[in-house]
């Protein structure tokens, strides 16, 4: 269960208004008590770490879509400047230069302050990170600012390759952390559907416990599952009944298919449609005044 509410209102308050146009979606996403309570303006070791339990820096980043390709102005543009810029020193907090988030050895990111599970947060992180430098090379900004320091769309690129990377099997333990992929990948994932052979007889409710125990491998291979991962030294045990390194889980697979896709191919100049998502919105322009009624003496 969700820990709050208030950043899912904003994340589903901006994809409506970009569904519907509905321009009351846009003033309550924008409201300084919306951004208040979802944590905008918190400094938390969790602050820009993007989960299921956290939705504030995706929706961040879909607002500052918004602010670089359509720039409704007054009076959005007080809240959404500042989206932009929290987006700005999220994407810094990534990088490996102000050590903001340890790293293993290997190089993963460790979001998740050294907690079990670590590859769902580098997944997400790695897709964000990969969408914000699209929306910048569309926008033509070859870059953004951390502190005084410029630096170029290509480094969230870099990051975010170095994550997929890991998770992929350029690690320690050279280990595909997605199931079926490579020659060096988790054989007893904390899966039901998974451990459970096809031909066994009816069981009871309960009755599945017994697969999660045994040491035979999966009978049936979940395709392109992304597992829980390493702990924080780099160290795995393919065991099915510790969860904390075999679970797969939606959000983290979520997140590995949408940087995979933001990741592929090297040219970025098209990768962003800048309309298609805005089609249903309403142009914000001021209307045009009227003209002047004709002089009189």
């Amino acid at each position: 269960m969700s820990s709050l509410i208030w950043d899912e209102l904003l994340w589903g308050g901006a994809w409506l208004y970009y569904a519907t146009g509905n321009v009351s979606y846009l003033d309550h996403v924008t409201s300084h008590d919306m951004a208040r309570r979802a944590g905008a303006f918190v400094d938390s070791p969790y602050y820009g770490v993007p989960s299921w339990d956290n939705k504030l820096p995706g929706a961040q980043l879909l607002l500052t879509r918004l602010r670089l390709f359509l720039s409704p102005g007054y009076p959005y543009e007080d809240i959404l400047s500042t989206f932009h810029d929290q987006t700005g020193v999220v994407m810094c907090s990534y990088l490996p230069y102000f050590q903001k988030f340890t790293r293993t050895k290997g190089g993963l990111i460790m979001l998740n302050h050294g907690d079990p599970q670590p590859l769902q947060y580098a997944a997400n992180a790695a897709f964000l990170a990969t969408l914000y430098s699209d929306y910048l090379d569309a926008a033509d900004t070859p870059g953004w600012s951390c502190g005084p320091n410029f630096y170029s769309t290509h480094v969230l690129r870099d990051f975010a390759r170095s994550q997929i990377d890991y998770i992929l099997g350029k690690n320690p333990k050279n280990m595909s952390y997605v199931v079926d992929f490579g020659q060096h990948y988790p054989k007893h994932v904390h899966h039901r559907g998974a451990s459970i052979p096809k031909s066994v007889k009816k069981e009871t409710c309960k009755g599945g416990w017994k697969w999660r125990h045994t040491k035979r491998e999966d009978p049936n291979i979940i395709v392109g599952a992304m597992v829980a991962g390493p702990d924080k030294h780099d160290g795995f045990h393919d065991l099915r009944s510790n969860h904390n390194y075999t679970e797969p889980t939606l959000p983290g697979n979520a997140g590995l298919v949408a940087a995979l896709v933001a990741l592929s191919g090297e040219d970025t100049s098209g990768a962003i449609d800048k309309n298609t998502i805005f089609s249903a919105v309403p142009s914000l322009a001021a209307a045009t005044p009227p003209p002047p009624a004709p002089w009189t003496p």
